[in-house]
Order: C-alpha cells, then sequence, then structure tokens
C-alpha cells in the first residue's frame, strides 16, 4: 500500500481527506499581508472571507517552496513508504516544479522508495476528482506506477468550465486587460473560461448577463459529459450557493449524473478568481482539452 498525498488546492473536504486515507500538503495566502493556511475546509469562513474581497481587503497568494514538499515526503519515505502524489496544474501555479526539485532530491536519498508526481493541469475539484480516483485505483489494488500512469493519461479527459462574476480578478491575475474588464463590467459581460491543453486557464466565450452565463455552463456538460449515469460532477462557487444550486438543477436536464460534488471554493484558488466565481469539472470527452503530444 502506498501514500496518497495532495495539496489544498484539491478543494476536498478533510472528513473526506481522512476517510479516504489521503493526505494534503498546505497552501498559504496572505490577507493584508499576514500569512495564513487553510487545512481544514470545513472551518474556512467562505461569507467572510469573500465578503472581505469585496470590501477590497488585499489577498495574495505564492508558490509553495520545495522545502514545504520535502518536509511532508521525506518522513514517510524514510518508513519505508511510497507515494502518488497528485497535485496543482503547473500551468497555474510553480508549484509543482517545487514538489518535482524536492522529488528529485529524494530519489536520491531513497533509490529504494517509489514518489511518482501526477500533474494534473486542474485546480480545484478538477483536481480533487482526480485525486478520488486515485484513492479509487489503490482501494482497488492497483499498484502505484499503473494508478500514477491511467491518471496521467486520463487527466486530458479532465473537462473544466467556469466563469466569474466581477471581471476585475481575472485582470488582475493577468488573464484580460484593464480595457476589456472596464467595458465587460458595464455591459455585463461574463467571460467563460476552461483550461487548456496546458494546464491553463484561457477565455473561449463571453455571453452577457450572469444567468447566460450559468447556461453555458451546463451546455458544455451536455455537449461533452460521457457515461454520465457513472460519473461524479462537481460544482464549485466562491460565495454564490443558489447559482450553485440552479448550475446542479440544469445538468439535471438530459444527462443526469450518478452524483454532483458541491464545494465552495478555497481560499488559496479562490482568491483568483473572486467572489461569484462558479465552475463545473467532470470527466468528459477529450476533445473538451485535447491532449498534448
Amino acid at each position: 500500500m502506498y501514500e496518497i498525498i495532495t495539496d489544498t488546492s484539491a478543494n476536498l473536504d478533510v472528513a473526506l481527506l481522512r476517510q479516504q486515507g489521503i493526505g494534503v500538503i498546505p497552501f498559504s495566502f496572505y490577507i493584508d499581508g499576514q500569512e495564513t493556511r487553510c487545512t481544514d475546509t470545513e472551518q474556512f469562513d467562505a461569507k467572510a472571507f469573500y465578503d472581505g474581497m469585496r470590501r477590497g481587503t488585499p489577498v495574495t497568494t505564492s508558490q509553495l517552496t520545495p522545502q514545504r514538499y520535502l518536509d511532508c515526503f521525506a518522513p514517510l519515505l524514510a518508513a519505508g513508504r511510497d507515494i502518488l502524489f497528485v497535485g496543482m496544474s503547473s500551468g497555474i501555479s510553480g508549484s509543482y516544479a517545487s514538489a518535482r526539485m524536492a522529488a528529485a532530491q529524494l530519489q536520491e536519498e531513497f533509490p529504494q522508495r517509489k514518489l511518482r508526481l501526477v500533474d494534473t493541469l486542474s485546480a480545484s475539484l478538477g483536481e480533487g476528482l482526480q485525486v478520488l480516483k486515485a484513492a479509487e485505483y489503490r482501494t482497488a489494488g492497483i499498484d502505484l506506477d499503473t494508478a500514477a500512469d491511467r491518471l496521467l493519461e486520463e487527466r486530458h479527459r479532465m473537462c473544466q468550465v467556469f466563469t466569474v462574476e466581477d471581471l476585475r480578478y481575472l485582470r488582475r491575475s493577468g488573464r484580460i486587460s484593464n480595457l476589456k474588464a472596464a467595458v465587460g463590467t458595464v455591459l455585463q459581460i461574463k467571460p467563460i473560461l476552461k483550461g487548456d491543453p496546458q494546464g491553463q486557464i484561457v477565455c473561449f466565450a463571453q455571453v452577457r448577463g450572469r444567468k447566460k452565463s450559468i447556461e453555458v455552463l451546463a451546455e458544455q456538460y451536455d455537449r461533452y459529459i460521457e457515461d454520465a449515469e457513472n460519473e461524479t460532477v462537481a460544482i464549485v462557487h466562491a460565495d454564490c450557493p443558489q447559482e450553485a444550486e440552479e448550475l446542479a438543477r440544469l445538468l439535471q436536464r438530459n444527462h443526469p449524473p450518478r452524483k454532483i460534488l458541491t464545494a465552495c471554493y478555497e481560499p488559496m484558488t479562490g482568491s483568483h478568481v473572486g467572489p461569484g466565481a462558479l465552475a463545473l469539472f467532470f470527466y468528459g470527452k477529450a476533445s473538451f482539452r485535447p491532449a498534448q503530444k
């Protein structure tokens, strides 16, 4: 049996992580310059956090250092445990590069142990669904290398599509120009975004109005979902539970999934998409995000 480790970007409930025997490396975020870690999403006061952002409280993040990974991995390897790490997209954060640096060092120190890294090319529950898939493989008795290889192949079927309520957070992260952000705010233009083959976020459509943007998310689901009755679909929101409920209702119309998992954005990822962001994640057709060559 091997250890499965992820990071807090996976947005999975701490009780579920404990039940599945999954370890977590915490990301940090900074409110008014003070470092904070969110290790328990059940205790996270999302309303207060996103209301603070609405009032203009500055929230920043930084990538993890190799030392954070060393501190987690080294004791397990020293105890004779093998590790499968399933982490946040390298296209969004430099943290995965830090994980690789730590792994290279540890593989020299512990050559008899296995340490495999999986770049999910996703974030939030797009990452989390892949972490849960890893746990399914382990429970089924699938060995570490086979599980890692399958995750690397199947990550290209992870469809991730989202919209935002306020364009200024995308503007700050460089996803949209100041001019387009200003015009969009006045005209109530809502961008529709998805993950590209490199795990980066790209805008592929713009619609007018919040209601239409939610409908487009559901349309993307109808277009790209496969084997819906056997799939768990994930909805993540940044303090907009009513819109998340509406999206869940729309998903039930044509291709009801086996299960819908709903969560609030954890603060590290949520600080980049901003209050009111609404995202949808599911395994579907690879054509949604063509595999890298």
